[in-house]
């Protein structure tokens, strides 16, 4: 009887980790045939991919296609404006530092939080949610700004600042940041069928993650001590640690 339970767990895990694989590797083939990322950045998001699908199953996987969906669109819309500010991403696509920078906090916690117990799980996974989202707004509040918001005022003294410059915000980028994490945090909750009560948390922690972004432009990335790598890093990172 043992052998037996042990052998259908076996097979199970096996499907399972042939599943994420699979599933993992067309997300990759997708981000790569889309430009969205080069080469070595889609191989760092395959690795992601195939961690949320392995730890989070299809409501983590389905935020995570979300996120890559809102980011993808919000990135190239007004790309010729974006182009006449200088501000417009490589063609190319996103760089492995860059898909680090804004996963690599989220695939961490995803996978910690089946290592733990049910609660200290729980609230890993809370967290991986919230970097998710903050992700997401982050790079919709950015884009969509410097599209749709006019002239950015600096979050530290709301003087009027040029467009593209670090720590400078609008209302409408703002907006669509609170929006796109809104819409990662929703679609992880209607793929699980439920609204889970940690969901809440992650929401409030993702929008303060998405200002905590742009002090950290305006502060240690204007004065050269980060780069916008480090700072979407540390905007994920120190809030996780926070909630």
């Amino acid at each position: 009887m043992v052998a037996a339970v042990a052998l259908t767990v076996h097979i199970q895990n096996v499907r399972l980790a042939t599943t994420a694989f699979f599933v993992a590797l067309s997300f990759a083939a997708a981000v790569l045939a889309l430009r969205a990322a080069t080469v070595f950045a889609s191989i760092c998001g395959f690795l992601i991919a195939f961690i949320t699908a392995i730890t989070t199953g299809v409501p983590g996987f389905t935020a995570l296609t979300t996120l890559f969906v809102l980011t993808w669109t919000s990135t190239r819309l007004g790309r010729e404006r974006k182009q006449r500010l200088g501000t417009a991403e490589n063609r190319r696509g996103r760089q492995a530092s860059q898909v680090f920078a804004n996963l690599g906090t989220f695939a961490l916690l995803a996978a910690a939080s089946v290592l733990f117990s049910h609660g200290q799980g729980t609230l890993l996974l809370a967290g991986a949610a919230a970097a998710l989202a903050e992700a997401a707004g982050d790079t919709a509040s950015s884009e969509l700004g410097q599209v749709f918001g006019g002239t950015p005022y600096l979050i530290t003294g709301f003087r009027r600042v040029p467009p593209g410059t670090d720590g400078g915000v609008t209302l409408a980028g703002t907006i669509a940041g609170c929006c796109a994490a809104a819409l990662v945090l929703a679609s992880w909750a209607i793929a699980a069928h439920a609204l889970p009560p940690w969901m809440f948390a992650p929401t409030i922690a993702a929008i303060a993650g998405i200002l905590f972004d742009s002090l950290l432009g305006a502060t240690l990335e204007r004065r050269g001590w980060l780069n916008n790598d480090g700072v979407n890093f540390l905007s994920t990172c120190l809030l996780r640690c926070w909630q």
